[in-house]
């Protein structure tokens, strides 16, 4: 119950100073990260848990659900298609090149051998804007890089996996089953579309009526049997989760924007929680035996590869320079690679715990850096943060009776 009452305090304090880290550098999500530090063998040994037991797995995996299932109702068809060249181009030609850019360096500077470097780098390729929420979750920055962002975010998770999976079987001395992995991510992008389509379209039929209060329930239902069905077909749930989000913004814009809150919240929930268990596994134990190289190749991929990778190909786009620069320094490393390096401590290879050590400094270090410059990247775009947020204080103005 410890880890449960630590989940509850620093929720408590999150939320009562988020009006303050909406202005400021203050990260929640960094204060989760800590919090679960503080708590874990390498501060107070206030709760043991183990890097690969079940319910770090499950955790991990069920909040990357989350978010993208609810990222994928912001970017409906109409979304898609407007802001494809952009997303194409950071899928296509970005994601490939961070692969390779980081995959170099973790060679060289870590002496893996080439395989588990690829491994290292796939791991590391998918972004996770939801540690942007400043950017991406403010209608008043530019709708073009938020889309671009948000759908990269949404589809890179489950574009990875299959490298991830390729390069995790190699290490391991397995045969690589391509067709297998094929058929995971078409079922899973085809669960993703039909499960919400047959659902929305069925609604539209005059017996099915939603009170006004339940109506947010109804994507949420989409999303639990997704996720079940997904898990029991072994479908890719990363992409279906993404494809859902979507296919009901596109089908169903009222029940999208009827979940829009309720799902951010829960999203927020599983994050946090997410983060705080993963904040207890870094512990001084587990990053001691880390060399300089390893240090070099964390700061390399999150400072260098990312930033040059998205320059690179968005050479020649109408996006402005300043957004240019945004959407390069973007590419916080999340959730998807927390569940995939925790699918190298399970596959049980050689280098397994070296490879996880190096992608949890590497998540850690881009929380610190990027949950803590999304304010000031939105002020250099012109975007003022939140203000006149309420407090704790009664109105004390004269046309008001205080509460």
């Amino acid at each position: 119950m410890a880890l449960v009452l630590a989940f509850g305090l620093v929720l408590l304090i999150s939320v009562s100073l988020s009006g303050l880290a909406a202005r400021t550098i203050l990260s929640t999500a960094l204060m989760f990260l800590v919090a679960g530090a503080l708590i874990g063998q390498g501060g107070l040994g206030l709760v043991d848990i183990p890097s690969n037991s079940a319910f770090v797995t499950v955790l991990a995996d069920l909040a990357l659900f989350t978010v993208l299932f609810t990222d994928g109702q912001r970017a409906g068809l109409p979304d898609l298609k407007q802001g494809w060249r952009l997303s194409g181009r950071a899928l296509g030609l970005a994601m490939p090149l961070t692969m390779v850019g980081i995959a170099v360096p973790a060679h060289f500077l870590t002496g893996l051998d080439w395989t588990t470097s690829f491994l290292i780098g796939a791991i590391l390729s998918p972004t996770d804007p939801v540690f942007a929420s400043a950017i991406v979750g403010r209608t008043d920055v530019p709708a073009r890089l938020r889309r671009l962002l948000n759908v990269e975010s949404g589809l890179n998770d489950g574009l990875a996996l299959p490298f991830v999976l390729i390069f995790l079987a190699t290490a391991a001395n397995r045969d690589t089953d391509f067709a297998t992995i094929g058929i995971e991510l078409a079922a899973g992008l085809a669960l993703g579309i039909v499960i919400p389509a047959v659902v929305v379209l069925a609604w539209r039929l005059r017996v099915f009526t939603a009170e006004p209060r339940l109506q947010a329930l109804g994507p949420m239902a989409i999303a639990v049997m997704l996720y079940a069905t997904c898990h029991l077909t072994h479908a890719n749930p990363y992409l279906a989760a993404f494809a859902a989000g979507s296919t009901i913004a596109t089908l169903d814009r009222v029940a999208a924007e009827h979940f829009e809150h309720f799902g951010d919240l829960l999203s927020e929930i599983t994050k946090f929680a997410a983060l705080l268990v993963f904040g207890a596994l870094i512990t001084p134990e587990r990053i001691s035996h880390l060399s300089v190289g390893d240090w070099a190749v964390a700061i390399i991929a999150i400072l260098l590869v990312r930033p040059a990778a998205m320059m690179l190909s968005l050479l020649r786009t109408p996006l402005p320079a300043r957004e240019r620069s945004v959407a390069a320094w973007f590419g916080p490393k999340g959730f998807a690679s927390v569940v995939y390096g925790l699918l190298v401590l399970q596959a049980g290879i050689p280098a397994g715990e070296h490879v996880f050590d190096l992608v949890a400094i590497t998540i850690a270090l881009s929380i610190v850096l990027h949950s803590s410059t999304d304010v000031p990247v939105a002020k250099a775009l012109s975007v003022e943060p939140p203000d006149g947020l309420p407090t704790g204080k009664p109105d004390m103005r004269p046309d008001r009776e205080p509460h």
